[in-house]
């Protein structure tokens, strides 16, 4: 039995229960699926699996005796605690209400509870929505909820297959691309955030890719005096949020 209490309460498993799961509509984070199970059962899934943009992955047995000790059957399936959205949905729903666009996209931050601090401080400082990738990025556990402090329950998470065409379509709808990276000259506090924005934060690993470095308007770093490279995630995504909201106060 796995000893990660925070995913355990968030899975399913065997063939039986996802497919009903699927057939449910219920929001899924993956599915884990056994290198080689059993032939009938995999058809049963894959049937039920047809056309449906599902993140599946293919794992070694052992992977799936860890999560679970029971007979999970070749199959586990992670459920989200949340309701994802649709970013264009959001967007509409936002300029309807007379708003300015305060967006925060996060690229393949991994890290469950800095996901879920980020998420926290996005609520606070007014951010509209969070926009993640489907894959590589950190899932909605019961963990990252309660790091944020139940703010993954009040502020929408937009889900996407493809994390740059979302980033070109929030720039065609007028939206002001700032990249946090510390590849610029320019400091976050001389960058204008306070119009409609979507700001970008990177992976813990590697920073913002370069697709979406080329999608940005402008970059913007946070200053540095000591001698480690880079600020967590979470702390540069604390200072470039509040330095919108200190400017959209002041405008």
């Amino acid at each position: 039995m796995s000893n990660r209490k925070g995913e355990i309460e968030d899975l399913i498993f065997g063939v039986r229960a996802v497919i009903e799961a699927i057939d449910a509509r219920k929001e899924i984070n993956k599915i884990m699926i056994q290198r080689g199970m059993d032939k009938a059962l995999f058809k049963e899934l894959k049937e039920a699996l047809a056309n449906k943009k599902y993140t599946l992955q293919f794992v070694p047995g052992e992977k799936l005796n860890r999560l679970t000790n029971k007979n999970h059957q070749g199959v586990i399936a992670f459920i989200s605690p949340v309701i994802y959205h649709d970013l264009t949905d959001v967007l509409t729903d936002v300029f309807e209400r007379g708003d300015i666009p305060n967006i925060l996209v996060l690229d393949r931050i991994t890290d469950v509870r800095n996901f879920g601090a980020i998420a926290r401080t996005a609520e606070c400082s007014g951010v509209h929505a969070i926009v993640i990738p489907d894959k590589n990025s950190a899932l909605i556990t019961s963990d990252s909820i309660k790091t944020s402090s139940g703010a993954l329950h009040k502020i929408p998470v937009c889900k996407t297959r493809d994390l740059e065409g979302s980033v070109a379509y929030m720039k065609e709808s007028g939206l002001r691309i700032v990249a946090c990276t510390e590849k610029t000259h320019d400091f976050v506090f001389d960058v204008t955030l306070s119009g409609p924005t979507a700001i970008i934060m990177g992976s813990e690993e590697d920073g913002i890719s370069q697709e979406l470095l080329k999608l940005a308007h402008q970059r913007a770093k946070i200053p540095l005096l000591g001698t480690i490279s880079s600020y967590n995630v979470g702390v540069s995504a604390g200072v470039v949020l509040y330095e919108k909201m200190r400017q959209m106060i002041l405008s």
